[in-house]
């Protein structure tokens, strides 16, 4: 039994065809116009089009980028998409003339991880993608939590620093300003801009100017043992890590699975994690440590764990 699943970013809209070991055995992509919800209902659309022409498929998962309703058919609020409390399931279905489901994304990604990846052996798993931001996604018992109103598995807007940070969200000292990749990139700017010496190199390898320190830069010299960028690293796998004991005092997972670009650092972000989460982790003596694993779908997270959900 083959189904669709697709993902929507803020830039490209990714879809496949799925089959029920999590296999993608075709695939396509279109670009996303995020300012606007027609075209990309209708990208959508036409990929799922293209992909039926020799696949029979029961239905369509989509994996979207923002506050997805309990039901599964409406996006809330999207911050980087052109979505308020918008029909998605319901246009979907008109344009295909397929049953569609809509998830967020992370929470897509956390299910492939869960059902195919990383996490197949866990019972209750949580899932952190540390990328442009954080995500989360949280599966208990083998049920994916969504909430009384599908805003469940935010990690991100989680209170790390009282009126620190100030967050996309409008609030302060949000857990995403302290473990994301843009905190990892605002972290170096004002340390070079201060002139830490420890920056330096990373400076020299952005060509003297620090606009163009990015995220994949510093993990390349941290790969490349410069100790500053392992630093900015450490630092932010540390509140990782502070942040998941918290999460942890809650949910008590029995495993962590980490994901996202900035992931990409391998232990170098996962030991300065583990370590914080030790120290942090109430009970420290008394339970077992959840082991923190490395995501291993990659891209094809939200697409094969979108349709999966669809199916």
């Amino acid at each position: 039994m083959l189904s669709i699943g697709v993902d929507i970013g803020g830039t490209k809209i990714a879809a496949g065809v799925v089959d029920e070991s999590g296999e993608i055995i075709a695939a396509t992509t279109r670009s996303t116009p995020a300012t606007d919800t027609e075209q990309i209902e209708a990208g959508v659309a036409d990929a799922v089009a293209e992909l039926r022409t020799d696949h029979q498929v029961v239905g369509v998962g989509v994996g979207a980028a923002g506050f997805v309703s309990s039901d599964r058919r409406t996006v809330k609020f999207a911050a980087n998409l052109a979505w308020r409390e918008h029909a998605l399931a319901d246009e979907l279905e008109r344009l295909t003339g397929l049953p569609v489901v809509v998830e967020n994304d992370a929470n897509a990604a956390g299910w492939a991880e869960y059902r195919f990846g990383a996490a197949t052996e866990a019972r209750h798993m949580l899932m952190v993608t540390v990328g442009t931001g954080l995500g989360g996604a949280i599966v208990l018992d083998g049920q994916l939590i969504r909430g009384s109103g599908g805003f469940a598995g935010e990690v991100a807007h989680m209170t790390a620093v009282p009126d620190g940070q100030w967050c996309g969200c409008g609030r302060q000292g949000c857990l995403e300003q302290y473990t994301a990749g843009t905190a990892l990139v605002r972290t170096a700017k004002r340390r070079a801009s201060a002139g830490d010496a420890l920056m330096g190199p990373l400076l020299q390898a952005a060509g003297g100017a620090r606009k163009e320190i990015d995220g994949p830069l510093i993990t390349r010299l941290a790969q490349q043992g410069d100790p500053g960028a392992r630093e900015l690293i450490a630092e932010l796998g540390s509140w990782l890590g502070v942040g998941v004991a918290s999460i942890s005092s809650l949910l008590d997972p029995d495993m962590i699975v980490v994901g996202g670009g900035v992931a990409a650092a391998g232990d170098l972000l996962l030991d300065p994690a583990r370590t914080a989460y030790a120290g942090h982790l109430t009970a420290r003596t008394h339970r077992d440590l959840a082991p923190f694993v490395l995501a291993g779908m990659g891209n094809r997270a939200g697409i094969v764990g979108a349709a999966d959900l669809a199916r």
